[in-house]
């Protein structure tokens, strides 16, 4: 193939793409992908040192990759993090916001309004303040934003009150967004994973009474009778932000058809002690 039929190929060529929660699981996927389709990628994580897949992105090109620590839970780190990326690249044209958390199960007696308190931090307000601060940058290229979401989200989850009502309040929020930003043509979309392998679905079955049959369970929730990859949600993220130019607000379920068909949902079996 020849190199102008090369760039013709790559999706995202030459588009700076900032991605938080970028060194693992959804996050790595979709760093590793947008580089391969020409972008320029900017990705944060908390604390974890991403040498090795800084390293990586170098030897597989085309784009690049760039690590910045950022806490998305810290308004002046955020900033850093979005002045950086400016600086760095002169621009932003898509926002992929992914940090977030899933407490293991927790019922409502035993949560504190802290602990609730700092997940919103976490999942969402760290959400609204990258947002935030990227938006006058976006506004420029007429970029777009991601909210990574969850499926749980709109279904509900048993034990997990505070993780769902910050996912409920994502894809709320995407919608909200979508209607004050299409003035200066900025897109803003969703995606709301179901059941995906990552370390963190990994990290969750491991607190488990019996993570073998909490992974079964995982895969036969779907129609499809396995969980998604890690790879199938950053494939879907670089759909909205190169090919689906006409989607602004839209929550974009990718869930091996988890939320269809009834199931054996009754709860009243449960015997309270």
């Amino acid at each position: 193939m020849t190199s102008s039929g090369t760039e013709q190929s790559l999706r995202y060529l030459n588009r700076v793409v900032l991605i938080t929660g970028g060194t693992k699981g959804i996050g790595e996927a979709t760093v590793k992908l947008f580089v391969k389709n020409g972008a320029n990628v900017v990705y944060c994580s908390k604390e974890e040192k991403a040498v090795d897949l800084e390293m990586a992105l170098k030897e597989s090109g085309p784009g690049t990759g760039t690590y910045i620590p950022c806490d998305v839970t810290k308004e002046d780190e955020i900033k850093r993090l979005i002045e950086v990326t400016v600086k760095t690249h002169g621009r932003i044209d898509c926002l992929i916001n992914n940090a977030g958390w899933h407490p293991p199960d927790q019922t409502i007696d035993d949560t504190s309004a802290q602990e609730f308190h700092d997940l919103l931090n976490l999942n969402l307000i760290g959400y609204f303040l990258t947002a935030k601060y990227a938006l006058p940058h976006l506004r420029k290229t007429q970029g777009n934003i991601i909210n990574i979401s969850s499926l749980v989200g709109i279904i509900g989850q048993k034990y997990a009150i505070p993780y769902v009502a910050t996912k409920g309040a994502i894809t709320a929020m995407t919608k909200a967004m979508a209607v004050d930003e299409s003035q200066y043509n900025v897109r803003v979309n969703s995606i709301s994973p179901g059941n995906i392998w990552t370390p963190l679905w990994e990290e969750l079955s491991s607190h488990s009474a019996n993570p073998e049959d909490m992974v079964l369970g995982g895969k036969d929730a779907q129609l499809l009778g396995r969980m998604g990859t890690a790879d199938e949600c950053a494939k879907a993220a670089l759909y909205l932000a190169a090919d689906g130019t006409f989607c602004t607000g839209i929550d974009l379920l990718l869930t091996g058809g988890a939320e269809l068909n009834y199931g054996n949902k009754n709860q009243q079996k449960i015997i309270h002690h």
